[in-house]
Formats: C-alpha cells, structure tokens, sequence
C-alpha cells in the first residue's frame, strides 16, 4: 500500500509540474477539467446522487458550469465567483464547527445541499487554477501554490504520526490533529519565507505574503474537513478507488479546492494594498 501510494504521489507530481510549465492556458485549462469532471463524478456518489443518470446529469451542469466560467473569464465573473468561493469558504468552516460541536448533524449533509455545495467547491477551484496559470507570473505562483499545499499535507502527516496528541475535530476527522496544523503552518512559513526571499521581495510584501500563505494553509485544512465531513455523512472512507494508494480524485484534490481560491483573492487583494 505504501508503494502504491508513493508511486501514485510521484507520478501525479511529475503531471502537475509538466501541465504547469509545459502547457498553453487553454490546455492546461482542459487537461484539470478532466480531474474537475471525475471529482464530479465522485462528488455526486457522496451527495447519495446513486443513479447512473442522476450522476452524469450533475457532472454536465459542472462542465457547463466551468466551461461557461472559462469563456467569460475576461469579464466581472472571475471576481464574482472566486468572491463567492471566498464566502462559501467562510460558512463552510462555520457548518464545520456546528458539525463538531453537535448544532448540525453530519447525516444531514447529502442530496441537494451537499449536490449544490459541490459546485461551490469544485468549479471555483478549477477556475482559480486556470486563472492563475493566465496571469503575469502565474506559473510560478501556482506552482508555489501546489508546493505550499503538499508541503503542509506532508508536514501535517509526519507531525501527526510523530507527536499529534490533540484532535483537531474528532467528530469529523479523528486522524487530524492540533499538532499536525502547527506542523502545517511552520512547513507553509517556512516555504512562503524562501519563496519571497527568492523573488526579491521588500520587508512588507513578504511580511504579507507569509500572510497569505498561512491562511491558505489553513484554508487547506479546511478543504480536507468539509470532504471527510461529506463521506462521514455517507459512511464513506475514500471518494472513489481510481488512484492506487490514495482512493479517489476528490482525496487528493481536496485541500486544494478551498486553497486555490483563497490564495488567488489573497494575491488580488495583495495588488491593492501594496504599490
């Protein structure tokens, strides 16, 4: 199973770097709707959508969703909808709370409410990673993006096993821990401080920018909860069996889909505040 799991890390790495570096936006946009349209899939199975027909309907109002989305990037709808993704984000660590303390029961988050939530997960998500592929230097800061991602799953992991003592939310995910998200933070400041150093940036922009990288890491965090939250609710372990080690696209997309957001209106707000 490990190796399995370290085969199946690698080679989705060596993918994201290639579709980062390698691809046209356009292309880059169509090769991660693939990886959109299958955490659909899965998405709809934890929202208890069990019919073939039901599960095909809801993957075709995401594609029409995001394919609506990529067209009218230009426009006023990128800010419009990573602002909602942003709010989203906002309540979903509120619903992840009433969650843990009891005020909501998980049994609760399926069908509809969790089929509606899904399209604020997902196509927000997608969208954030094409538009940051897009813009001056994007590249770069996606690639960030996904380093500071997988370096705080890592750190968050090791740290857990190694010395996590208090759960974070046990209702929700037992394995997570206190000590496992302090790891996370430090593993992100860590990155975000080299990364600025490397970029020349002055004493405030990387005093932001750690900023920035510290809520993404936590919005991460916040991703992983609201996916266990949804299996929980179906008495599901995985998303699905397609990545051998790791269950399904939705396990290894999950931190990401509140992460890319989150960043990318951090980096807007970022060109507002700093000349």
């Amino acid at each position: 199973m490990l190796k399995a799991r370290l085969v199946t890390a690698f080679l989705l790495i060596l993918l994201a770097v290639w579709a980062v570096f390698s691809l046209g936006t356009s292309w880059f946009a169509g090769v991660t709707a693939t990886f959109l349209l299958i955490g659909a899939w899965e998405w709809a199975g934890l929202s208890r959508l069990d019919s073939a027909g039901a599960r095909f309907a809801y993957v075709t109002a995401v594609a029409a969703a995001a394919l609506a989305a990529f067209g009218l990037r230009g426009g006023m709808i990128a800010d419009v909808l990573i602002g909602v993704a942003v709010a989203w984000w906002i309540g979903a660590a509120a619903l992840v709370g009433a969650c843990e303390s009891g005020l909501v029961r998980r049994a609760h988050f399926y069908g509809p409410a969790a089929g509606l939530a899904g399209l604020l997960v997902l196509i927000p998500a997608w969208f954030s990673l094409v538009l940051l592929h897009g813009a001056a230097a994007g590249r770069q800061m996606l690639m960030f993006l996904f380093l500071l991602v997988w370096s705080a799953d890592s750190a968050a992991f090791l740290a857990g096993r190694r010395w996590g003592r208090t759960p974070l939310v046990p209702a929700i995910s037992p394995g997570k821990t206190r000590e496992g998200v302090c790891a996370a933070l430090a593993a992100g400041a860590a990155l975000a401080l080299g990364f600025a150093v490397l970029k020349g940036m002055d004493v405030d922009e990387m005093l932001v920018f750690t900023a920035l990288s510290l809520v993404t890491v936590l919005a991460s965090v916040l991703g992983d909860l609201v996916e266990s939250m949804l299996k929980r609710s179906v008495g599901r372990k995985d998303s699905g069996a397609l990545l051998p080690g790791h269950g399904g696209v939705l396990d290894r997309i999950d931190s990401l889909t509140a992460a890319g957001p989150v960043f990318l209106a951090g980096l807007w707000m970022m060109d507002r505040w700093l000349p």
